[in-house]
């Protein structure tokens, strides 16, 4: 840094030795045996200094500062946050097996792209097929039981008809085999009847025939369902076979009519009276009450259908008992299918191998670390950004990523701002989760510099930050445009005005005039390179006492 005097800088300069030399051992002493009180001693100097500069009994060196000159401009100004932090992949998962035996397959390499659901290895699985199979037939056999056991409770038709009777009604206590209804099909009525068996020989099943009505000799079609295939000897002595033969009802035909019947101009040797094609008697399954009638009497019902349903706390604890053995069976299939799926390793994301640990041939305990695949859709790193920082963060905003290993700069994004902090040292930071979708030759474990941009102004009118002074007022050249708002109140260099001035974004080397400046504007400033002491009211004393206290040089 250059520092600039006028006339006298040798006399003011002896004065600065002067105090030097007589504080000089003191300062030398705290700087070796207390440090940490520089700070304080440097604050005692200067309030001493300045109490005596203000009684006269020391000597000030007036120093003209040199002022630097340029034009307001507009530019784009960012104020960013800096840290750093290490990459890491968007997910990892380090495949382990729960089982052990020989690897029968294991068809990938290290670098390889996989899925998830992807086989990556086969272990030698026997013993956990077989423990399946047996668990699927004791399983199978437990839902039949459960099945026939749960059905109690109802009393099906085993064909289609009308229920015929009914010998119960709801409340009715019943014992297990006990009759409660009878059911019929009564749409076609079944007639056996005896041919010569010479001629019965000839006929054939389906083969249709003509029923003759005893009484109205009403003539209905009928069909040969059956023909005996053995003689029996009927009236007469003659050899004959037993035919039989449907015909549908049509609601007259009763078991109390009876008919002949010629089948291919053949007549029966005999008579015989109708029956029902089907007939059958339901029983109770089990002992219970009839809790509820489904079908009444007279009331048609389907194959299998429901006619009644019974209840009672000893039916409904054998359901109970045969329904928890079900599940025990299927739980224990379950189990053992789960064991078996341990034998087939998958993969549990989408990503890359970038270990595998372990080939086909080799034997494998439970356990081991098979392989390691990361997830590499996006890399991610955490941040911990301090207190006085953690508002200006959000979730969306825009972060620069570079780093030391690789060229260019990385676009990134904040995605959690964590709303727990970690205190240490009395400082409290904020974890902040970045990610990284294009990143290039980045690598997951590489240490990167993170920026995240806080405030930005674009476009804006802006100054270097030296030209902004204490209460936020700029000088500009008396011909500048904004000399026309000149602060009548402050004296100013010859040449320029003061003018008032807002602020706004700031950065390293500029700040945003939102007010107070207009383009064409030519500023004033002091630079580093013309730094005058006297402009912040130090003089050369004061410097020459704190400068060894802080171990510095002018």
């Amino acid at each position: 840094m250059t520092w600039k005097h006028k006339k006298g800088e040798a006399a003011g300069q002896g004065a600065q030795a002067e105090a030097a030399a007589q504080n000089g051992p003191g300062l030398a002493k705290y700087k070796k045996h207390l440090k940490w009180a520089i700070p304080l001693v440097v604050v005692v100097i200067v309030a001493a200094a300045i109490a005596i500069r203000q009684a006269g009994q020391a000597q000030t060196v007036e120093a003209a500062p040199e002022y630097a000159q340029t034009s307001v401009t507009r530019r784009t100004i960012a104020q960013t946050l800096s840290t750093t932090g290490t990459l890491k992949a968007a997910n990892s998962y380090t495949v382990k097996t729960l089982v052990q035996g020989e690897i029968l397959s294991s068809d990938f390499e290290e670098g390889d792209e996989v899925t998830a659901g992807q086989q990556l290895y086969q272990i030698e699985n026997s013993d956990a097929s077989t423990n399946v199979e047996q668990a699927q037939i004791s399983l199978d056999q437990a839902q039949r039981n459960y099945d026939t056991i749960a059905d109690y409770r109802y009393v099906r038709s085993p064909v289609s008809g009308t229920v015929y009777t009914l010998s119960v009604k709801v409340g009715d206590e019943v014992s297990s085999g006990q009759e409660v209804a009878v059911v019929q099909d009564a749409s076609q009525m079944v007639l056996q009847l005896t041919f010569p068996s010479a001629d019965a020989a000839q006929f054939a099943v389906g083969q249709a025939a003509q029923v003759t009505l005893d009484g109205t000799f009403e003539v209905l079609n009928g069909t040969v369902t059956e023909v005996s295939g053995s003689d029996v000897l009927g009236p007469g002595n003659v050899l004959v076979r037993n035919v039989t033969i449907i015909t549908p009802n049509a609601g007259t035909l009763n078991t109390t009519q009876s008919a002949t019947a010629t089948v291919n101009g053949i007549s029966s040797t005999n008579s015989a009276t109708f029956n029902y094609r089907e007939q059958r008697t339901l029983t109770a399954s089990t002992a219970g009450t009839v809790a509820s009638i489904y079908v009444p009497e007279g009331g048609a019902v389907a194959e299998d259908g429901i006619v009644l349903e019974l209840a009672g706390d000893d039916l409904e604890e054998t359901i109970q008992n045969a329904y928890e053995s079900l599940r025990s069976r299927e739980i224990s299939m379950r189990n053992a299918q789960d064991t078996l799926s341990n034998y087939t390793i998958t993969a549990p994301i989408d990503g890359t191998v970038i270990q595998k640990n372990v080939q086909a041939g080799e034997s494998i305990e439970s356990g081991k670390d098979m392989c390691i695949i990361y997830d590499m859709s996006y890399l991610e790193m955490t941040i911990n950004i301090d207190e006085l920082d953690i508002n200006q963060i959000s979730v969306g905003q825009g972060v620069s990523v570079t780093g030391d290993s690789v060229d260019g700069v990385f676009q990134g994004e904040v995605t959690r701002v964590s709303m727990v902090g970690e205190t240490s040292g009395g400082t409290t930071t904020y974890p902040v989760t970045v990610r990284v979708e294009e990143y290039g030759a980045l690598r997951p474990g590489m240490n990167v510099n993170a920026e995240i941009v806080v405030e930005q102004a674009t476009d804006a009118i802006a100054v270097p930050n030296a030209a902004i002074e204490r209460g936020d007022v700029v000088l500009v050249t008396k011909e500048s445009p904004s000399a026309a708002n000149a602060l009548t109140d402050r004296t100013a260099p010859e040449g320029y005005v003061y003018v008032q001035v807002a602020t706004g974004v700031s950065d390293d080397n500029y700040t945003e005039i939102t007010s107070g400046l207009q383009e064409g504007d030519i500023i004033g400033y002091v630079t580093m390179g013309t730094f005058s002491y006297d402009d912040y009211g130090i003089d050369m004393m004061v410097l020459g006492m704190i400068t060894p206290a802080l171990g510095g040089k002018q």
